[in-house]
C-alpha cells in the first residue's frame, strides 16, 4: 500500500462507513489525512476526530455524524476531484462553488488544507482535493 491514493482511500472509508451507519471508521493517519479530517470537523461533516497509534501504525479514528431518528447521514456525497493520475489546479478566482454553496470543496493551497470559501477569503488557489456534501 505504499503508493497508495490516501485520499481515495480516506473518503471511500468514510463513504462506505456512513451507508452502514457506523459510528466510526478507521483512516490511516498522514498529514492529509489529518488535515482534510480537520476540516470535516470544522464544517460540521463529521463530531470529531482523533489519533491512536497501534503496533507502530497510526490512524484517525473518525467519529460519523448523523441526523433525525432513522440516522441519515450528514454527508451525503464525497467526490474525489484531483487524483494521481490527473490533478486539477485551480485559481483563487476559478475555485469552484459546490451545489451553489451548500457543498465544500476542500482545496490544497500554499496557506494549508482548507475548504473553498476560506481559499477565496484568503486569496490562495490550490490543488481542488475533493467535494463534500
Amino acid at each position: 500500500m505504499a503508493a497508495n491514493d490516501t485520499i481515495s482511500d480516506m473518503l471511500t472509508r468514510i463513504r462506505n462507513a456512513c451507508l452502514v451507519k457506523h459510528q466510526t471508521t478507521l483512516v490511516p493517519s498522514t498529514k492529509m489525512t489529518r488535515s482534510i479530517a480537520r476540516v470535516l470537523e470544522s464544517e460540521g461533516f463529521i463530531s470529531g476526530y482523533e489519533e491512536t497509534e497501534e503496533e507502530l501504525k497510526k490512524n484517525i479514528v473518525i467519529t460519523l455524524k448523523y441526523k433525525g431518528r432513522n440516522r441519515q447521514p450528514i454527508i451525503n456525497t464525497l467526490k474525489r476531484v484531483s487524483k494521481p493520475g490527473l490533478r486539477v489546479y485551480s485559481k483563487r478566482k476559478d475555485i469552484p462553488r459546490v451545489l451553489g454553496g451548500i457543498g465544500i470543496a476542500i482545496v490544497s493551497t500554499s496557506h494549508g488544507v482548507m475548504t473553498d470559501r476560506e481559499a477565496r477569503r484568503q486569496g490562495v488557489g490550490g490543488e481542488i482535493l475533493c467535494y463534500v456534501w
